[in-house]
């Protein structure tokens, strides 16, 4: 008998759970907006130098000339020849340009730097960060630094809020992150500076993991095994709409302080209505508070319409059902175990790199829709829709080809994309955005593969340890994505090839993986070195078995949302 068992004689799946689920699960439509927002808070407006003083447009009315015209004079054209540079200007005004048919020489003609800042467009963005502190050309590397610096947040977080979870439980902690992210989140919307709003960007995005971490844990521990495959595929899709909404409502605002306030003010009544929630029983028991956690069972009985139970639920019944997680809990194990030996060296080594590889590459395409020609908005809308597409295929792969094809599979194929785009001409438009959607799809997908492959791979005893290590790799990778762009100043076609060249990489090290499909979970450590030392050197063992509950507590338990992150 264990908790699941006793999470049914409360109600299973009942009211309690719905509301429970439905409530966690609705923030989850407003973390793609916090960790895709960059993407519009950040864009980049077409821009020019802007003109002189004693030459500005008011000035020159006279001249019988439209403006675009007569920028020509003032503003040479960039290396492509069909639009004016952004960073440079001539030192003189250039008149003799504006004749028709003009033939002249233009490479002897001296030019300066933007020395009296820049004129944007306001077309497609209001305001930006970009236009407001302008953040063009020589400056162009702090735009990208932004999300850096945001997901350094995500990575901090990740680390403290996991540590103080396990100390003063889930719910406290997501409740505190809710109101941390509402309160930093809006404050930076009223950033003076620059570097007061990277500051308030690296506080919200250690709320963000707070809010991702505790939600998925004390959503899971709450949800009774059976029910728990439906209730994560369902809730895994917050994410993918979440990026949807970002696009509308960063169409309908176009102004970076007004979108800013807008995605984090929700969480002020999330805040408010999260003090409903109970806290993770199974939590409480194991840190030998039996009482409280029994007055939460209590709680969850009674609105489950099953007042029955409370009678017969005591404090002995509620141990005889936890004795085997309590037991567990007094054993300790710590991070180098990870690599204590050589099967848990191997496995830890091959997921590091795929794990950084697949964020790596998710967010660098992500994170630059620019670059593409098409409308920043649709494009983001476009790369929401294809996760769903993108989930459905995993979840096949999975199930007929095994881990680790799917693995590597989605890694080189996406790799394969990426390199594929290259090649293709700027002026392909459709061509290069269809390539850049498959290869989302095929690093989301990577995503899927990974996040259920880790729990599998990892035994029992130190499972939540090697998951929280891999996923501290990606987080990672999501920090140096950004900073890759900034490539495309030395070579346009650059930051592709490192992206590609890094899921090449990692698709390699996945090859090397044991294959996990239809074989039971390892508990120990010893579990682990004996399959390996069983079948082959890339085989978990020759002896395929069906799978164990533990494998299917695993799947359903853990196959919710790492994409958020």
């Amino acid at each position: 008998m264990g908790f699941s068992e006793l999470l049914q004689e409360v109600g299973g799946f009942g009211r309690y759970q719905w509301l429970h689920v439905t409530l966690i699960s609705i923030p989850g439509l407003l973390m793609a907006s916090q960790n895709l927002l960059n993407n519009f808070v950040s864009g980049i407006p077409t821009h020019h130098c802007r003109l002189p003083a004693n030459h500005s447009f008011y000035n020159l009315s006279h001249l019988q000339v439209d403006e675009k015209q007569l920028l020509r004079a003032f503003i040479p054209l960039d290396s492509s020849g069909s639009r004016l540079d952004r960073c440079r200007r001539f030192v003189e005004p250039q008149w003799q340009l504006l004749a028709l048919n003009s033939s002249a020489n233009i490479s002897q003609i001296q030019t300066e730097e933007c020395l009296d800042g820049w004129t944007f467009d306001r077309s497609e963005f209001l305001a930006t960060t970009v236009s407001e502190w302008e953040l063009v050309c020589s400056l162009r590397p702090l735009k990208q630094m932004i999300q850096t610096i945001y997901m350094g947040g995500v990575l901090a977080g990740a680390i403290i809020y996991g540590g103080l979870s396990d100390r003063f439980g889930r719910r406290s902690v997501l409740i505190w992150s809710y109101l941390q992210l509402g309160v930093l989140g809006c404050s930076s919307a009223l950033s003076p500076s620059y570097s007061t709003y990277c500051v308030f960007r690296f506080l919200s995005g250690m709320a963000v993991s707070g809010v991702i971490l505790n939600g998925v844990s004390l959503k899971v521990e709450w949800i009774p095994t059976r029910e728990r495959t439906l209730v994560g595929t369902l809730t895994s899709f917050f994410f993918t709409f979440g990026q949807m909404i970002l696009a509308g409502l960063a169409y309908w605002l176009r102004d970076w302080r007004k979108l800013q306030v807008v995605v984090c003010a929700p969480q002020f009544l999330f805040f408010a209505y999260s003090w409903w929630y109970s806290e993770s029983a199974r939590w409480l028991v194991l840190k030998r508070r039996s009482e409280d956690a029994l007055k939460s069972l209590h709680r969850v009985a009674r609105i489950n319409g099953k007042p029955e139970i409370v009678e017969k639920l005591t404090l002995e019944v509620l141990h005889s059902h936890m004795k085997k997680e309590m037991d567990s809990s007094r054993l300790s194990h710590t991070a180098y175990d990870l690599l204590r030996t050589r099967g848990m060296r191997r496995i830890s080594i091959c997921l590091v790199a795929v794990w950084f590889s697949t964020s790596f590459a998710y967010y660098g395409l992500a994170m630059d829709l620019q670059k593409f020609g098409v409308s920043i908005y649709l494009m983001q809308i476009i790369f929401g829709f294809v996760d769903f597409p993108a989930k459905l295929l995993a979840l096949g792969m999975l199930s007929y080809l095994g881990r680790r094809v799917s693995q590597a599979a989605c890694l080189f194929l996406s790799a394969l994309i990426i390199f594929a785009n290259i090649f293709v001409p700027a002026d392909m438009q459709t061509v290069r955005t269809t390539l850049a959607c498959l290869g989302k799809g095929f690093t989301s997908a990577s995503f899927t593969t990974v996040y259920l492959y880790t729990g599998e791979l990892y035994p029992t005893v130190i499972r939540q340890t090697g998951m929280g290590f891999v996923s501290t790799m990606a987080r990672i990778g999501s920090m140096a994505a950004p900073a890759v762009l900034i490539l495309d100043e030395v070579f346009p076609a650059l930051p592709s090839v490192v992206y590609g060249g890094a899921a090449v990489l990692a698709g390699c090290f996945a090859c090397f993986l044991p294959e996990t499909l239809n074989i039971p979970l390892p508990d120990t450590i010893e579990d682990v070195e004996d399959k390996w030392l069983a079948g082959c050197p890339g085989d978990m063992g020759s002896v395929v078995s069906t799978e164990g509950v533990a494998l299917k507590e695993l799947r359903d338990a853990e196959g919710t949302g790492l994409n958020a992150l």
